[in-house]
């Protein structure tokens, strides 16, 4: 039987965790943004924060958290904010991995649009009712605001 030093066993053991590491990123199927500006990585971080900005409010309408009129409408207001700014970073130069676009985004530029003014609308009409503490009106809101990323989403997004 061979004995190994301690330190030449922390040494196999070291090399053997470094190699498996860059294994599994090496199979790691994400693709990286490299493009200058980053416009697919900075879409998606907008997506993501509208998506959580979105979720409490998905929760009161279906009745799982409390209305709270302050931070319903403050949650709205952010949304709001947020809807606006992942547009423009559809340029024309933003297609290209890791992209979840289909083509159809820059083949279809008016059915984009209207998708896009479709979204903001009904997110206009959420942050009308946001504080009105109409319960039928907010459940509304919220589900429209949901439908039309879900519409967005079904024509101009890949599941990957």
């Amino acid at each position: 039987m061979i004995k190994y030093s301690p330190m030449l066993k922390f040494g196999i053991l070291t090399t053997c965790l470094i190699a498996s590491a860059l294994v599994l990123s090496a199979c790691s199927g994400d693709a990286k943004d490299t493009h200058p500006q980053q416009l697919v990585s900075k879409r998606q971080a907008i997506f993501k924060k509208l998506t959580k900005t979105l979720e409490p409010m998905g929760l009161v309408a279906r009745d799982r958290k409390d209305y709270s009129k302050g931070e319903f409408q403050a949650e709205a207001l952010a949304l709001q904010e947020l809807s606006s700014q992942p547009w423009p970073l559809f340029a024309p130069d933003g297609n290209y991995p890791p992209t979840r676009a289909k083509p159809s985004v820059w083949q279809l530029p008016t059915e984009f649009k209207k998708a896009q003014d479709s979204y903001l609308a009904t997110v206009e009409q959420l942050v009308k009712v946001s504080s009105t503490a109409d319960m039928a009106a907010i459940r509304q809101a919220v589900n429209e605001v949901e439908k039309s990323c879900k519409s967005c989403h079904e024509q101009f997004r890949s599941e990957r």
